[in-house]
């Protein structure tokens, strides 16, 4: 991510600590489960809770020589808790973490994207109520065509991007699913219930079916509602962009004390 224009919240999400985190999230809630059932000992659920640490370095570190991230993540977590560490991972796949832990992400990540979606609706509600007086020649093919109102192109803003957020709730519902089924989704060494139950701990819908990992259609959704509400924001701002220029001058940007718009140029006033 470009730091300049990443959300900080957004950037320490898919940060590597946030990514191993979850990670461990998902390890110990299967440990949990497996306790709750009786397939691992208690003490040992508590140990792990207890003792189950790592760092970024570490696991890097380990990564060199097992070429393998999972491994290594393990093998960072087993050196903190000792004894119990043989129960971590017990009956599951690489996938069964890392696709899990990423439907976490990314259900977070549209929690961040909702809140703000929540923010600028607001914004658009109070602009289009604000300007629904202030006359703007309407355009057909870029040539001037009737009145209209600022206000009434927020308020289409508004409805865009209403349903923008309807979209964003559905994809995240779609991505929020887990599995926990061991490899290639055979649950040759866990009970379906175990996955049932974990993904229950973590506030996700397990997969009706999978394979050696969840199946990529539901990220497909995700990424393309992504990319429209990336379009309808676009959209906004070539628009307001478009108000700012020398020969329609509609709209302009009001400049701060010592605000520059141009190293060569000082005059100019660049949205």
């Amino acid at each position: 991510m470009i730091a300049r224009y990443t959300l900080p919240e957004m950037g320490a999400l898919w940060s590597e600590q946030n990514k191993f985190q979850k990670w461990l999230e998902v390890e110990i809630a299967v440990c949990e489960v497996h306790a709750g059932m009786g397939t691992i000992p208690r003490a040992a659920l508590e140990q792990i809770r207890e003792s189950a640490a790592f760092t970024v370095e570490r696991i890097n570190e380990i990564e060199k020589t097992t070429d393998h991230d999972v491994i290594a993540f393990t093998t960072a977590l087993a050196e903190n808790i000792g004894e119990a560490a043989r129960f971590v991972h017990y009956g599951l796949t690489s996938s069964d973490v890392v696709d899990t832990a990423n439907a976490l992400l990314l259900r977070d990540a549209c929690e961040l994207l909702l809140a703000k979606i929540d923010a600028l609706l607001v914004v658009l509600k109070r602009r289009a109520f604000e300007f629904k007086e202030t006359p703007q020649i309407g355009r057909t093919h870029g040539i001037h065509a009737e009145p209209t109102s600022f206000g009434l192109t927020f308020a289409l803003w508004y409805d865009e991007m209403r349903r923008n957020r309807e979209r964003l709730e559905r994809a995240r519902a779609a991505v929020a699913v887990g599995k926990i089924s061991g490899a290639v989704g055979a649950f040759a060494h866990l009970d379906p219930i175990v996955e049932e139950k974990v993904c229950e701990r973590l506030g996700l819908k397990p997969a009706p079916v999978s394979t050696q990992v969840i199946q990529r259609d539901n990220y497909a959704e995700y990424l393309c509602t992504l990319a429209v509400v990336a379009a309808s924001i676009e959209k906004f701002a070539l628009q307001v962009r478009h108000w700012q220029r020398t020969e329609v001058r509609e709209a302009e940007e009001k400049f701060k004390q010592g605000q520059k718009g141009s190293s060569a140029m000082p005059h100019k006033r660049n949205p």
